[in-house]
């Protein structure tokens, strides 16, 4: 039998990814990411939204933190 897909509310994500909530708020905010559905009152997300927002905060940490970056 499988599994029912994972939803995540933001809180879980924050936390998933070891970062504050505001950082996750932002990012779903500023990227349009729309949640998959809700749970009460609470938005919940995909895994692929997670991927989407785990990538968006590497992406702005390197921009913000440009010498951390590889020479490749």
């Amino acid at each position: 039998m499988s599994q029912p897909p994972l939803l995540l509310t933001v809180g879980e994500i924050a936390r998933r990814l070891d970062t504050k909530v505001h950082r996750i708020e932002y990012v779903i905010r500023s990227r349009r990411i729309e949640a998959t559905g809700w749970a009460g009152h609470a938005r919940v997300f995909s895994e692929a939204n997670f991927d989407h927002i785990a990538s968006e905060l590497i992406r702005m940490d390197a921009d913000r933190h440009p010498s951390t970056r590889s020479n490749g």
